[in-house]
């Protein structure tokens, strides 16, 4: 088995890495994730559109896709 040499940065700069990683800024609010908000609202829609018997299910379900995007918009996210 061959021996492979490697070097490392100096201490210096491999200690500062994890420090600037690991701390999010504490200017900016944490912001949920798109999946874990308007579940409620999601489903509603995702039931009307998959179980529609209109030829544009789009259109049938404008309502509960209106209310979810919305609820999204309450939260800063563009659908």
């Amino acid at each position: 088995m061959a021996s492979q040499s490697f070097s490392l940065p100096s201490g210096a700069t491999l200690a500062a890495a994890p420090a600037q990683i690991a701390t999010p800024s504490s200017d900016a609010p944490a912001k949920p994730k798109p999946c874990c908000v308007c579940k409620e609202e999601k489903a509603k829609r995702d039931d009307c559109m998959l179980f529609s018997k209109s030829d544009d299910p789009q259109k049938d379900c404008v309502s509960t896709i209106d209310q979810y995007r919305a609820c999204m918009a309450g939260f800063g996210f563009k659908v």
